[in-house]
């Protein structure tokens, strides 16, 4: 309600998980590169955790723009909390295939199928899981290092990538045999200073405005408050720009941004 107001074309600190307000700092460009290099050269296995709201799912949506289509064919799981049957049955909609299958081999004969059928196509088969850290049954994790498993003599026939909070590489490391099949991870960091001045502009522009709105001083009141988090800059950000509107301000400084806070936190 206030994009018009400040000359914004659309909402700018919006936390759904568009790729168009996709912000690389140097760490998510190395978390990319990463990712992308599991998925183009057939590693296996990839994982990317980090705090909460420190942009994984955003950056897996990154990752999916800059695979072809004609060549990947993606199934993305955002809700891992299955049983074993239930989970595969998941994998295979999310891979096109709609059944009632109840049954783990025959849902995994399913499987193979699937990834036969595309590995003869020439096409690679991925599968991200996200929120994995909230797998609480360890035969989800048994049913993922099989997955992995799915082979021919000389490449892998599916590319599982595991997306979660560090309690992921906990559990991970628990389930030593999935643990090993893990052939490239990282963890994402909250932004720094400078890049959450850098964050705040870029997703600024990208919603059509040039100008600053927020001063260096409420910058880094923000950055202060919110450690870098990306998803807590955006809540933020959103209703400061909310409360500049509804007070006719020109720009946003650390005044607005400390009320703001206050109603955060429930400081009257």
């Amino acid at each position: 309600m206030y994009e018009a107001y400040w000359d914004l074309t659309e909402a700018p600190f919006d936390n759904s998980p568009n790729p168009k307000f996709f912000y690389l700092s140097p760490e998510h460009e190395e978390a990319l590169v990463r990712l992308v290099y599991v998925v183009q050269q057939r590693k296996g296995c990839g994982m990317l955790t980090g705090e909460y709201g420190c942009g994984k799912t955003l950056l897996s949506r990154a990752l999916l723009q800059r695979l072809d289509k004609e060549r990947f064919e993606v199934g993305l799981v955002t809700n891992p909390c299955w049983g074993p049957a239930e989970f595969l049955r998941e994998v295979v909609y999310q891979l096109g295939v709609d059944t009632q299958e109840k049954s783990k081999p025959e849902l995994l004969h399913m499987l193979n199928d699937l990834l036969f059928r595309n590995y003869r196509a020439g096409r690679d088969t991925v599968i991200i899981v996200d929120e994995a850290q909230l797998i609480d049954d360890e035969a989800i994790f048994e049913e993922l290092r099989l997955l992995v498993n799915f082979q021919t003599d000389d490449r892998f026939l599916m590319t599982l990538l595991l997306i979660g909070t560090s309690e992921l590489r906990e559990k991970v490391r628990r389930i030593r045999h999935l643990d090993q099949r893990i052939a490239i991870r990282y963890y994402l960091n909250p932004l720094d200073h400078t890049h959450t001045a850098n964050y705040i502009a870029h997703r600024l522009k990208t919603a059509g405005k040039q100008q600053k709105i927020f001063t260096d001083e409420a910058v880094k009141l923000i950055f202060d408050f919110t450690r870098g988090t990306p998803r807590e800059i955006n809540n933020l950000c959103d209703i400061s720009l909310l409360v500049g509107y509804s007070k006719r301000l020109r720009e946003i400084d650390e005044k607005i941004v400390g009320e703001v806070i206050k109603d955060t936190i429930g400081v009257p």
